[in-house]
């Protein structure tokens, strides 16, 4: 592993699924590779999704993921963090990839199709979403990429896009990997039935108020088979101890699933518990979070700083990018032949 890339969307508030699932994963390894971890805000991936994209909310958006990210641990001093926007070169790489990338790569994608198909009208950016995450990626030459299981057939593409980039134009791109959280690679819902999803709307926010917490936490589903609290329970039934190994010590969370067997605790206290443990986590980044709102300049200054930081990587490869593709230099440095007569 040497350098990481991951960009994430500001399509609302965050969640402890993407807390769990990603940003956990940010932290520690900004700790462990601190410039060569790179994280981006991708601000024009939103507008894919027209049911969530909202121009009036988009930039306010940006911004909150910035905060929450910072809050919840990642340090801009350590890592490279910046928004899409202002790295132009990510579009004109996006631009080159796209002439090279078949159409028929992009309708196979599970994604699109999905998508597609629940839209009266596809826009195009749709279409090339996939191009556009292969060109974040490989404008920093990331050989590995921390993501979710859902971006796994895109990230294949990826490595497609630059497995046939290097075979035309000449090695370039490393084939970046992905990386699963091996801890937390698909975060239920609250609801126990599916993937936590704003979407779906079983989420708990990272910033959330302790009450709303409480309530969801309060009316999550319990072993189906125990109907009373005499009743023997299966904790591996009940999504309120999938969220407790989440939060909690190994070694409670071990005692408590044998009471729960042997009749010994009954699910509201262990909900109770599950509240106190997430709290320990919660109640920290909610408090940086109002202190870095009392101060948005940390957060611009820490954008704008990451942007610098960004683009010099970007525009070397870009560089490099024109020069392979046959682009004349501004500057006319690229020495062109006379044609023959």
């Amino acid at each position: 592993m040497r350098r990481v890339f991951s960009g994430f969307q500001p399509t609302g508030d965050l969640h402890i699924g993407n807390y769990l699932g990603a940003m956990v994963n940010y932290i520690a390894l900004g700790e462990q590779l601190g410039q060569d971890a790179i994280y981006c805000i991708v601000d024009y991936h939103a507008p894919t999704n027209p049911a969530a994209y909202d121009k009036d909310l988009l930039a306010q958006r940006t911004f909150d993921a910035a905060l929450v990210n910072m809050a919840a641990g990642l340090d801009p001093n350590k890592v490279i963090l910046f928004v899409q926007s202002h790295v132009p070169e990510h579009t004109e790489l996006a631009w080159v990839f796209s002439t090279q990338t078949p159409y028929g790569d992009l309708t196979r994608m599970t994604q699109f199709k999905d998508k597609a198909a629940k839209l009266e009208s596809v826009p195009a950016g749709l279409l090339m979403y996939p191009v556009l995450m292969a060109a974040d990626i490989l404008l920093y030459k990331a050989d590995t990429v921390p993501v979710g299981e859902d971006q796994l057939q895109h990230l294949e593409l990826t490595r497609e896009i630059a497995r046939r980039w290097n075979q035309r134009y000449g090695e370039t791109f490393p084939e970046p990997e992905a990386y699963l959280n091996p801890h937390a690679p698909r975060v239920p819902g609250i609801d126990g039935k599916a993937k936590m999803s704003k979407s779906v709307g079983n989420t708990i926010g990272l910033l959330e108020d302790e009450k709303s917490i409480w309530e969801k936490i309060r009316a999550m589903p319990d072993d189906p088979a125990r109907i009373r609290l005499s009743d023997p329970g299966d904790p591996e039934r009940s999504v309120v101890f999938k969220f407790l190994q989440y939060f909690a010590p190994p070694e409670l969370v071990q005692v408590l699933k044998e009471e729960y067997r042997r009749r010994g605790i009954g699910t509201f206290v262990v909900k109770q518990l599950l509240m106190q443990e997430m709290m320990k986590t919660l109640r920290p980044i909610r408090e940086r979070a109002l202190e870095l709102r009392a101060h948005p300049e940390r957060v611009m200054g820490a954008l704008e700083e990451g942007a610098a930081k960004a683009r010099r990587i970007a525009q070397a490869t870009m560089e490099e990018v024109r020069e392979k593709f046959g682009l004349l230099h501004p500057k006319g440095r690229r020495l062109l032949q006379p044609l023959s007569p």
